[in-house]
């Protein structure tokens, strides 16, 4: 009885295999037209799923879902960064999803290229697969290089499928390594359970997501968000992996804490961190490449600088590399290395 198959993109560790009865999927389409519903999306609108279409669960869903909600699909598998610019704006497209890290990706391709983001017509972004779009420096960004697009950040999983979408007024979560449920306003591991996925159903699953519980609504406070809404709140989405932080000389560096810092200063078209030990102690280092927009290096280096130190109390050596050097990401951005 089982009619689907995906797998993982594997970015922690062995692809993870999933199989999917016809009820289940159709259970999770229904989340998905929810979830394009909540962004904006409406009969008519032209949806473009700048995605490879591969065995990665992804966008699938999402696709199905904007069919049956009366949208024109437009798959981008198989074509280059700039054939995907190009069909963009020549059929219209309003409604964008890929990953943050390729949103970025296409309108740098964009610059290169002398494409006019402007001359579209996307006016809403949904991105999914990392953290990045409940991010404010990558959301600003992201808005700024795509004309004013709004930003609409989901996350979902491939063993659980739709998860969270971004409230448009603009679970049970434990502490990581205690397992103990934490109090609203703090972070911890955010942990589901998936009835209405019948085919693969999971009880009680640590997703490994950290986030932190909005306080409202509650029991104590019944009213509900701007929206109408009464589900529980995430606030500012997925802030990270519970194995993804890293103790630098005693402070906790997550990535989305890094992410926020360099896209928040301008400038850098691409970057990579290096974790490496030097005896006992974690060191943390940057490379930037940067864009082709930026007239002083030198003075983005120093701002850098002067930016982790005010965020994380972290001196942290920064290196600048020729352009196209660093590697592009059309699915999530791996930019995270560990020295051997």
């Amino acid at each position: 009885r089982y009619t689907r198959y995906h797998q993982t993109s594997g970015t922690t560790g062995t692809p993870l295999r999933w199989l999917d009865t016809a009820e289940s999927w159709e259970g999770m389409v229904d989340s998905w037209t929810e979830i394009l519903r909540v962004a904006g999306a409406r009969p008519g609108d032209r949806v473009y799923f700048a995605f490879s279409f591969g065995p990665f669960i992804g966008f699938w869903l999402a696709f199905e879902a904007a069919a049956r909600l009366g949208c024109l699909c437009m798959p981008g598998g198989g074509l280059s960064s700039a054939a995907r610019l190009r069909s963009i704006l020549d059929n219209g497209a309003t409604v964008l999803c890929c990953t943050p890290t390729y949103a970025l990706r296409l309108a740098e391709v964009a610059a290169e290229e002398k494409i006019p983001l402007s001359a579209g017509r996307v006016r809403t972004i949904i991105v999914a697969g990392e953290p990045g779009g409940s991010i404010p420096a990558v959301r600003a960004r992201l808005s700024e290089q795509w004309a004013g697009a709004r930003i609409f950040d989901h996350h979902g999983m491939t063993e659980v499928g739709p998860v969270t979408y971004e409230c448009p007024a603009h679970p049970r979560i434990l502490q990581p390594t205690s397992g103990k449920p934490v109090q609203p306003g703090q972070r911890g591991e955010l942990v589901l359970t998936t009835l209405a996925r019948t085919g693969s159903p999971l009880l009680r699953y640590r997703t490994g997501d950290l986030v932190k519980l909005d306080p409202r609504p509650s029991t104590l406070d019944p009213q509900p968000c701007q929206c109408g809404r009464f589900e529980i709140a995430l606030e500012g989405g997925i802030l990270g992996r519970a194995d993804d932080m890293v103790v630098v000389r005693g402070v906790n560096v997550y990535p989305s804490a890094v992410e926020d810092i360099v896209r928040g200063c301008g400038g850098v078209a691409e970057y990579q961190v290096q974790v490496s030990q030097a005896g006992a102690l974690t060191e943390l280092t940057l490379q930037i490449e940067p864009g082709a927009d930026c007239a002083d290096v030198p003075g983005l280096v120093r701002k850098l600088e002067r930016d982790f130190e005010t965020a994380l109390a972290l001196r942290v050596p920064i290196g600048v590399v020729a352009p196209g050097t660093l590697p592009r990401f059309e699915m999530k951005g791996r930019r995270w290395r560990k020295a051997e």
